[in-house]
């Protein structure tokens, strides 16, 4: 039976890079991927998944009103698929998470979504909180913080790297914007800037 995987960390935990690898393994063994990627995170360019480490991959891109149960079925009337794999997840609509779970339950294909549980105030995105509520698997990735604890959390700092506390749930960013950091050192840092 297929099931819906969300595999869900902080920044930097390697959630793409393993998304490839996933892929790549069903690949090397002649199953065919579908590749989801939210077109609104262009910083590597659009319709493909890139990770820190280098690694790439070519995938459809989707906007927040696309259907991914019909997306799916469109693919499936032109080869078999064996896996579906969303990267930045927390950018999906509940109605988009409701059509992945459609997706396993209708097509018995696997769906493996990737992406941050929380904004840079704590706060769940909304297709975090509905992976969270709706799958059938629930893997954390793990990262570390500065101090080496486990990083929960995410920090959006201004370009003189103090933290910022407001400002709209989504601006996409990496390195430059954003530090994973444990729950302690997110509190004292977003402290010093209250």
């Amino acid at each position: 039976m297929a099931s819906l995987f969300y595999y869900y960390s902080s920044m930097n935990a390697g959630k793409s890079t393993t998304l490839l690898q996933a892929s790549h393994n069903y690949r090397e063994r002649g199953m065919n991927t579908l590749l989801l990627t939210p077109e609104l995170d262009d910083r590597s360019g659009s319709k493909k998944i890139v990770s820190r480490i280098g690694i790439e991959a070519k995938a459809t891109s989707f906007s927040s009103d696309n259907d991914l149960h019909c997306l799916t079925q469109k693919e499936l009337e032109n080869s078999p698929l064996h896996c579906v794999l969303v990267d930045e997840a927390q950018f999906l609509s509940r109605e988009q998470v409701l059509q992945l779970c459609k997706i396993v339950d209708e097509f018995n294909i696997p769906v493996l979504a990737y992406g941050i549980r929380t904004d840079f105030q704590g706060e769940l995105f909304e297709g975090s909180k509905c992976l969270l509520a709706w799958a059938d698997n629930l893997v954390e990735i793990k990262t570390i913080c500065h101090c080496g604890r486990k990083a929960t959390m995410v920090v959006r700092l201004d370009s003189e790297g103090n933290a910022i506390t407001e400002g709209e749930q989504i601006e996409i960013g990496g390195n430059e914007r954003y530090l994973p950091l444990c729950r302690k050192h997110f509190h004292e840092m977003r402290q010093t800037t209250d």
